[in-house]
């Protein structure tokens, strides 16, 4: 079987080297190179590769981001390419197929190699829906969301953490909330809410959370619940398991 590769890294000599080493071997076949997160997706969206040589440390998005943002049909293998080892137990845990260090050497690239064949033997398609959520239990506390990323068609737009007003359960997705915009990105609430600074969004229900310098004023209600206007007009409400965040606000 033929294993179409992407390589992905901002540097162009490790890029190209890696490239090169895929070019050499008779069953991979090169279908694209992209040197920042952001073309990274777009380049996996569009290729739909069976496995992508990832740098970590990129513009835009690194290589974690990247894979949180793609959906379980478009989720390649993974082997992560860093000058670093200090990611490769966070990459493991992500269920990355293999880990290389640059430079990446003839020998460690085929040991490599020989992990990718056998992983895609033992099961073609990746079972996305576990790395996923291998992603999201290393994810929480280790890095603080600083923006989205929302894909509509094949298009890949960056949502600046400073432009969400409140962020809405959707089903499988969770639903951004800007100025006369709405974006759906492919998230849970549980892992959103861990990620992003407590002192500056707040859950104040099962599927509300809310930027707090957002809100212009808290109106109490019965039972517990709290009325919350934002600056915008938009109107809240929160529900009585999480009334107590609320009336930390107000006291």
């Amino acid at each position: 079987m033929t294993i179409r590769v992407v390589v992905v890294d901002d540097e162009e000599l490790p890029r190209q080297r890696v490239a090169d080493l895929v070019n050499g071997q008779p069953d991979l076949e090169l279908v694209g190179q992209a040197s920042d997160g952001r073309s990274a997706l777009d380049l996996i969206v569009t290729t739909r590769p069976d496995v992508a040589f990832l740098d970590i440390q990129m513009p835009e998005l690194d290589g974690f981001q990247v894979i949180s943002a793609l959906d379980d049909e478009t989720l390649p293998a993974v082997v992560f390419v860093s000058a670093y080892d200090e990611y490769a137990v966070r990459a493991f845990d992500v269920s990355a197929v293999d880990y290389l260090l640059k430079p990446v050497s003839a020998m460690r690239f085929g040991a490599t190699l020989d992990r990718v064949r056998g992983r895609l033997r033992q099961q073609r398609t990746e079972t996305s829906a576990a790395i996923r959520d291998a992603v999201e239990r290393a994810s929480p506390g280790a890095t603080r969301i600083t923006r989205f990323v929302a894909l509509r068609g094949n298009k890949h737009y960056l949502i600046a953490l400073s432009d969400v007003q409140w962020i809405e359960s959707d089903g499988n997705y969770i639903r951004l909330r800007t100025a006369g915009q709405s974006h759906l990105v492919r998230d849970t609430m549980k892992n959103v809410e861990a990620r992003l600074d407590p002192d500056a969004f707040m859950r104040i229900h099962r599927s509300t959370i809310v930027a707090v310098d957002r809100i212009d004023s808290i109106q109490t209600r019965e039972y517990g619940e709290y009325k919350i206007k934002l600056k915008d007009g938009t109107t809240l409400v929160s529900s009585r398991a999480y009334g107590d965040r609320v009336r930390k606000l107000i006291r």
